[in-house]
């Protein structure tokens, strides 16, 4: 069964409805997998670990309302926010990958790494920081997900 045709088709090829169907489900399958679902775990660099993020303690610590999140409100949005007087970069968790984001706490080159900024947080804060923005950073939103979405 013919669909459409465009006169501008090299060799007469028509777009059939099996070639449509295929075309779809090629889309869908490309669709899936370049969508990430949200993280469970976190290899962390600089102690050689792998965090269980979605487990236990470190699951509640790297949501919004565990240590993660609230560390992360208190200490870099204290900085960060919008239209803040420090000049600093407007940031939120889905500012960065997660990827990004645990290269960021791994190199430490961003410049309130390197100021002292952070030397507020403890080493294990910090690492609950990372957690929280690695299980939250841009694209780890997945709305078929009971984790992320509920």
């Amino acid at each position: 069964m013919l669909l459409w045709y465009h006169k501008e088709v090299v060799d007469n090829v028509f777009c059939t409805e099996e070639n449509m169907l295929n075309v779809m489900l090629t889309a869908l399958i490309l669709a899936c997998s370049l969508s990430e679902a949200r993280p469970t775990e976190r290899y962390d660099e600089r102690t050689k670990q792998c965090r269980l993020i979605a487990q236990g303690q470190l699951s509640w610590e790297s949501e919004p309302w565990g240590t993660g999140g609230v560390k992360f409100r208190e200490v870099c949005k204290s900085c960060h926010s919008r239209n803040n007087d420090k000049g600093a970069p407007f940031i939120h968790a889905e500012s960065y990958t997660s990827k990004a984001w645990n290269s960021i706490f791994t190199k430490r080159r961003k410049k309130c790494a390197r100021d002292g900024a952070w030397d507020i947080l403890t080493e294990d804060e910090l690492q609950m920081v990372n957690d929280y923005l690695y299980r939250n950073g841009d694209w780890t939103y997945d709305p078929n997900d009971a984790d992320s979405c509920g």
